[in-house]
């Protein structure tokens, strides 16, 4: 396969199995992509994310543009030498942190403004600053700069950065260079399925405008502006039909969600790629997915189980430790209790998705779907 090439390898109903290849190797999807903010995946070695059954990881513009800098990422040879991970790495733009950023954030249409949380210290961006920082830090995909909407927000608003963020989707193909990374353009338009739908053909437009200027086209499409507040019945009213106008001969991305049930019913509905810090943050606070549902370990009636966290699944944790040792970890505030259960998380997720594939390459994603709602491990809230 050629650099950035996607195939797919299989469909079943709206459910796809896509294989694409980047300058770190090929990811295959359906896959869960654990969240490695500022260059580490918390309480995980790099070297332990490749057993895990990690393809891509992610790290995030924002954070280290401040900390620690992406020329010195740069000067390290780049985000996978810097953290000692070689597969497929994918860099978010900032957007959705900058834009939590409300009290100290100035936006205007030539880029945005904000205070750094670490030193205070004023920050300008516009489109092509953030595409030069992406590029330097190096990751194998590289996402737009965007305005994501909060929930809820007026039309108004949400209009506006639907209009904001097609307009710096186009700056940020035009200024995106690097040979060996891929861009991913962001759809936005909160719950309102007309913005959304909007928002995707301007993307088509700016990709085919940019072709025939002989540039370069978006690698792939990120859903973002979702799980922001709203209830998850309320994202799926629009999802399936969001993905499905993105085009079809690339990966589709729901950025920032990260519960399994969630992942199950968005692949049915023609998403490939998910990202979230739920699984690890969960685990710092003591709680595990889990084939019988959602596990909080502080629990009582953990004291003395000494059955495996979850038996059904096979990771480091669960074949080692037990419910009894997991829970007196968590009580003692121990790091290791949030290692572990990171470990699994992570675990539960990739390996759910790789599951989620075989279905579809099986052609019997409908019976994966029916039988993982009707389980208990559904019970993930």
């Amino acid at each position: 396969m050629a650099l950035f090439d996607c195939t797919c390898d299989a469909t079943s109903g709206h459910a796809r199995a896509l294989t694409y290849q980047t300058a770190h190797g090929p990811f295959r999807t359906p896959m869960f992509m654990p969240v490695g903010t500022s260059a580490t995946v918390k309480g995980v070695m790099p070297s332990q994310l490749r057993d895990l059954g990690a393809q891509v990881v992610l790290a995030n513009t924002y954070h280290l543009s401040q900390r620690p800098g992406a020329e010195l990422v740069a000067a390290a040879g780049g985000i996978h030498s810097f953290m000692a991970y070689d597969g497929p790495m994918l860099t978010d733009s900032g957007g959705f942190q900058i834009f939590s950023l409300a009290d100290t954030r100035k936006l205007d249409d030539d880029g945005v403004s904000f205070r750094s949380i670490y030193d205070g210290a004023k920050v300008r961006w516009t489109p092509e600053d953030n595409m030069r920082i992406q590029e330097l830090i190096g990751a194998d995909i590289a996402m737009q700069l965007d305005q994501c909407p909060p929930y809820p927000a007026t039309r108004e608003f949400v209009e506006r950065a639907v209009d904001l963020s097609s307009a710096w989707a186009r700056r940020c193909l035009a200024a995106h260079a690097r040979p060996d990374q891929t861009l991913f353009g962001i759809v936005q338009g909160g719950m309102h399925l007309d913005l959304r739908l909007e928002s995707v053909r301007r993307l088509r437009a700016i990709e085919e405008e940019s072709l025939a200027a002989g540039g370069r086209r978006f690698g792939g499409f990120g859903i973002g502006g979702y799980s922001v507040g709203e209830e998850h019945d309320v994202m799926f009213e629009t999802l399936g039909q969001v993905a499905r106008a993105c085009p079809a001969d690339r990966p589709r991305y729901l950025m920032g969600v990260g519960n399994p049930t969630t992942l199950v019913r968005a692949v049915r509905e023609g998403v490939d790629m998910f990202d979230c810090v739920l699984p690890t943050r969960t685990a710092r606070m003591g709680t595990a997915f889990s084939s019988t549902g959602r596990m909080n370990l502080r629990n009582a009636k953990y004291k003395d189980d000494f059955g495996p966290l979850d038996a059904a699944c096979a990771c480091p944790t669960c074949q080692t430790h037990s419910r009894a040792y997991l829970r007196h970890l968590v009580k003692q505030d121990e790091m290791l209790g949030a290692i572990l259960l990171s470990v699994h998380n992570l675990h539960f997720l990739i390996d759910l998705m790789a599951r989620a594939r075989e279905a579809v390459l099986a052609d019997a994603y409908e019976e994966f779907y029916a039988a993982w709602m009707a389980g208990p491990g559904a019970k993930d809230y």
